[in-house]
């Protein structure tokens, strides 16, 4: 039985280039850099940088950071006044009604809810959110009351 070292493979791996390290190496001098030997032969500049004039970024301020990061973002939601007939005659629709109801996330703290005419209204309902005009009327006309919000 042979060596199993013996057998395998020779594999041969190539001298590192070693750069900059004097003119007699070959790679000296400019050291694979091309002909320049100014600041971008040197060392990584960052893609913003404008040889020490005011960066782009610096000149537009509001850019950076006005209006970005909001932690209270506003929740709105639009109800139709067909939507309300699965809810039962003579309830009180609020927040907390749709909420229980699983339309809106109970994380949200303070959604802003308007109920708009599409659709009839089949049921008497005490609306206690801000409401359209003209669903108000289907509401009141339905034997509904629309509290002022």
């Amino acid at each position: 039985m042979n060596n199993i070292l013996s057998a395998l493979p020779k594999v041969v791996m190539g001298t590192k280039k070693r750069i900059g390290r004097g003119i007699g190496s070959g790679r000296g001098v400019k050291s694979g850099r091309g002909t320049t030997r100014h600041q971008k032969a040197r060392e990584s500049i960052p893609l913003h940088f404008e040889g020490g004039q005011g960066r782009l970024v610096k000149r537009f301020p509001l850019l950076r950071g006005k209006g970005k990061n909001r932690s209270n973002k506003i929740n709105k939601y639009i109800f139709y006044t067909k939507d309300l007939n699965q809810f039962e005659e003579n309830a009180v629709i609020d927040t907390a009604l749709f909420k229980k109801a699983g339309l809106i996330d109970n994380n949200i703290k303070n959604p802003e809810i308007k109920i708009v005419l599409k659709g009839e209204v089949k049921k008497k309902f005490v609306v206690a959110l801000p409401i359209s005009r003209n669903a108000g009327k289907a509401i009141e006309k339905a034997g509904g009351n629309v509290k002022v919000v």
